[in-house]
């Protein structure tokens, strides 16, 4: 708890002033960083914050709105008077502030703004509050940030988990419709009612991170989080600040790391919200070319304002610092790179060099990366970036944007693309998952089957899939392993790994009961073994960024629609092959050349009987001959399950 030494700040006639600089929790240096946009804590600084002044316990208000004539707080303690609590302007800098005696933990408020312009007068809740009621009420609560972690081990070790060379595997997960209560009126799961079970369900899949969409406060659960409205507070749909802390603690002590959806693209229009905060375009543009989105129907941010760029990055830092967050995944990064994303000719406004490349926006994330490796070197921050834009996950002073890895679109599209054709059709399209090789390695990927593409009439995973029944749950198991064979980290869509059949629904629970049925039952084991296996062949995760660690060994089989290729591991000998058979006809005697002799092993083989498949493989492991193919100086003959995958060790990998 801070203390304010006496007689700094005083109260008269409903106003409060201060005697002096050092009657507040903001310093002159402070100010200046803000208002430079190089202050990276400013939740330190502004929101709500309880203390005590001269022996008086209370809370201390600050907010920014520097076209305002007049700034107070209402709340619960005064009847929600906007006359009774006023706070002062701080110098220049167009922050208001005050200490109100006896307010304290739990009090409900939202500060009242009057403009100097037109007249115009407000309710907005704090945009730097840590706790707000739960929606459709929109008002701020006071609340401290006080826990404590028990999460010491994995912050300790998490540098090594988080490395581009480590296996890293992520389920996405929606926080309102992973599971619900039957029992009790179908009701949406606490953040620790969620914590025992999404931790023994993960762990026991072998994911090694959950991707949460995003858990900030929002108005409008239709959104699934992507309207944000209050930056520094979990959403108390779900419970307290403390409360969704206990949440990642018990994940982390799990081994379980958690990367969290974050959205610096855009805010809702909503009153309470940041839009229109003072009277004034202060967080947006003033002009719509600039300042709104025409997708989203939603705000753009001024990432030239200097107090704006400030905001945001302290936000990015704020869940690392306050809530352990491992990791930022950052959505719309390519809605904020481009001034013409999604418009027409006319409706926006080219830069100063006359492009379309919004300059505020890419020096506002290079900035970002450049403070989150520096201050949480061990996190990661990760692009959702859906064009070809250079550099995204290159260092800032290469020219880069400075993320540590990136989503590759291209993949999500091109590989569902293909695995949707009936298998007559896929030796035309063959194309479809050999391009990649050409651009895999000129960005560290993440491959996502994520939750864009199993809604609004998208189908799940599993719809996606041609053929009848059995067909399906095969197609989707080669499918699942095709994104683990490849060099990239791996993401999932919570219900893709039991073969959810319908597509996925914010209001709705995933379908757990199917999970007792045996083709549901088996892409969950075969989940299960992609992660085993993910994690413990090296050959499968530490070069995926490196060119070195992938080559195919046969790219163009495409009359059989066969695929085959090799990852390797730091060590030449640690290899794994991987084979794809993408037609419904077994293949047997299938050469390919390896140049390790002796036995390899089956690792994995998607037609197993205990996955829902019919059996066909190569009983455990095959022997190579003295026959050169592919240009090595052995090979394999091998039988190849129909609509299957195998994988192969090599008999040299250490085990």
């Amino acid at each position: 708890m801070l203390a304010f030494s006496p007689h700094r700040i005083t109260r008269s006639n409903g106003e409060f002033v201060t005697s002096g600089k050092s009657g507040s929790r903001l310093t002159s240096d402070d100010l200046h960083l803000y208002n430079e946009g190089t202050h990276y804590r400013l939740y330190d600084k502004l929101g709500a914050h309880p203390c005590v002044v001269d022996g008086r316990a209370g809370t201390y208000f600050a907010v920014w709105a520097p076209n305002a004539e007049r700034v107070s707080v209402r709340g619960d303690w005064n009847g929600w008077s906007a006359e009774a609590d006023s706070l002062a302007p701080r110098e220049s800098s167009g922050i208001w502030e005050g200490f109100i005696p006896s307010v304290a933990q739990g009090a409900h408020y939202k500060f009242h703004i009057r403009s100097r312009l037109h007249g115009h007068t407000v309710d907005k809740a704090d945009p730097v509050g840590f706790h707000h009621e739960t929606p459709s009420r929109t008002a701020s609560i006071v609340w401290p940030l006080d826990y404590a972690w028990g999460d010491a081990t994995w912050m300790t070790e998490r540098a090594g988990r988080n490395a581009l060379s480590a296996p890293m595997s992520i389920y996405e997960l929606h926080l309102g419709s992973f599971m619900h209560i039957p029992e009790d009126g179908n009701r949406t799961l606490s953040y620790r009612e969620l914590a025992p079970r999404l931790c023994e369900y993960v762990k026991r899949l072998g994911f090694t991170h959950v991707e949460l969409m995003p858990v900030m406060e929002h108005p409008f659960s239709g959104s699934w989080g992507y309207q944000v409205t209050g930056y520094f507070a979990p959403t108390s749909r779900y419970g307290t600040p403390q409360d969704f802390m206990y949440l990642v603690d018990q994940l982390h002590q799990n081994q379980i790391g958690v990367i969290l959806d974050w959205v610096p693209a855009h805010f809702p229009t909503d009153e309470h919200g940041l839009g229109y905060f003072d009277g004034t375009h202060l967080y947006e543009h003033a002009d719509a070319r600039l300042g709104f989105h025409p997708d989203w129907k939603s705000y753009i941010f001024n990432y030239g304002r200097n107090e704006v760029r400030s905001f945001l990055i302290s936000n990015a830092l704020f869940w690392l610092d306050k809530y352990h967050a491992d990791g930022l995944r950052v959505d719309g990064v390519a809605s904020m790179l481009y001034r013409d994303y999604s418009r027409k000719h006319g409706e926006w406004i080219p830069n100063a060099h006359g492009g379309r490349e919004n300059l505020d926006a890419v020096s506002f994330l290079q900035d970002l990366n450049k403070a989150v490796y520096k201050f949480h070197p061990d996190t990661q921050t990760i692009a959702e970036e859906s064009t070809a834009w250079p550099m995204v996950s290159r260092p800032t002073y290469l020219g880069g944007l400075g993320f540590g890895l990136k989503w590759d679109m291209g993949f999500m599209h091109d590989t569902l693309s293909y695995f949707e054709r009936e298998p007559v059709h896929r030796k035309f399209h063959h194309g479809e998952l050999t391009f990649r090789s050409l651009y895999a390695f000129q960005e560290n990927f993440v491959l996502p089957l994520s939750h864009d593409e199993v809604v609004h009439g998208k189908g799940s995973l599993l719809q996606k899939m041609p053929g009848d029944r059995w067909q399906k749950f095969a197609n989707l198991r080669s499918l699942l392993s095709y994104m683990y064979a490849q060099p990239g980290k791996k993401l999932l869509f919570m219900g893709g790994e039991f073969g959810q059949p319908g597509e996925w629904q914010h209001e709705r629970s995933l379908d757990w009961h199917l999970t007792h049925e045996p083709l549901h039952a088996g892409m969950q084991e075969l989940v299960r073994d992609l992660n085993r296996l993910h994690r413990d062949e090296p050959a499968l995760h530490q070069r995926d960024s490196e060119s070195a660690g992938f080559t195919y060994i046969e790219a163009n089989d495409s009359e059989q629609s066969i695929f085959s290729f090799a990852r390797i591991g730091n060590h030449p000998n640690e290899e794994v092959i991987a084979l794809f058979n993408c037609t419904p006809v077994p293949r047997y005697d299938y050469r390919i050349g390896v140049n390790a002799e002796g036995s390899w092993q089956e690792l994995l083989n998607t037609d197993a009987t205990s996955y829902g498949g019919s059996g066909i493989g190569n009983l455990g492991q095959v022997h190579t001959q003295h026959v050169a193919s592919h240009g090595r100086k052995a090979s394999l003959c091998l039988t190849l399950p129909p609509l299957g995958a195998v994988f192969l060790g090599s008999p040299t990998r250490r085990r």
